[in-house]
């Protein structure tokens, strides 16, 4: 599977990190300070699996709230649910937890949620559904989950398959691939 080898050093970007084609590997252009910017966007709307309508949404609603724009900008991506089960650990990566978000295999606080841009807020408890335990996806799911280290803003209990979101997250607790300080400033000229 993708998700697994893109850990290892089997990944394709981790060998050859340069574009595909002949003239890949010469192309050695510098990047503009807005390109630079560009890309660090790119990347993270790569990450999240968002198209450039949803990101620019997120960072409009960022601007509106009182504090630091990176770090609640940082917060509406995390606390996406297709984004909380994959750091939970109950799916693999983050296109199979939009997938299974949107064909309703989890419940949030008891009730059904098949919205992947959902916004988890501190205190939801997020449960795979009974009818869906019995599913491929799920059925080596605690085998996976200890393998899976989650972070401290989450809580997970591995013999009931219950998530909870104990608080909010910040920048410094996960290393996140990207800048969002370029992000900001990309969006902000």
């Amino acid at each position: 599977m993708k998700s697994d080898r893109c850990l290892t050093s089997k990944c394709a970007m981790v060998k050859r990190n340069f574009a595909p084609g002949v003239h890949g590997a010469k192309s050695k252009t510098r990047l503009t300070e807005y390109g630079t910017q560009l890309r660090e966007k790119q990347k993270a709307k790569r990450i999240y699996g968002l198209q450039e309508r949803q990101f620019s949404n997120y960072y409009l609603k960022a601007i509106k709230k009182v504090g630091d724009t990176g770090e609640i900008l940082f917060q509406f991506l995390e606390l996406r649910l297709d984004n909380v089960v994959y750091r939970l650990g109950l799916v693999k990566s983050r296109k199979i937890g939009r997938q299974t978000v949107s064909h309703g295999h989890f419940e949030v606080n008891g009730k059904k949620v098949n919205v992947p841009s959902y916004q988890a807020r501190p205190g939801d408890v997020i449960t795979v559904r009974t009818k869906s335990q019995t599913s491929p996806l799920f059925k080596n799911l605690a085998e996976d989950i200890k393998k899976k280290e989650t972070p401290d803003w989450l809580s997970l209990d591995t013999k009931t398959l219950k998530g909870k979101v104990t608080a909010k997250p910040s920048r410094k607790n996960l290393d996140a691939s990207f800048d969002l300080k370029l992000i900001i400033e990309y969006y902000s000229r």
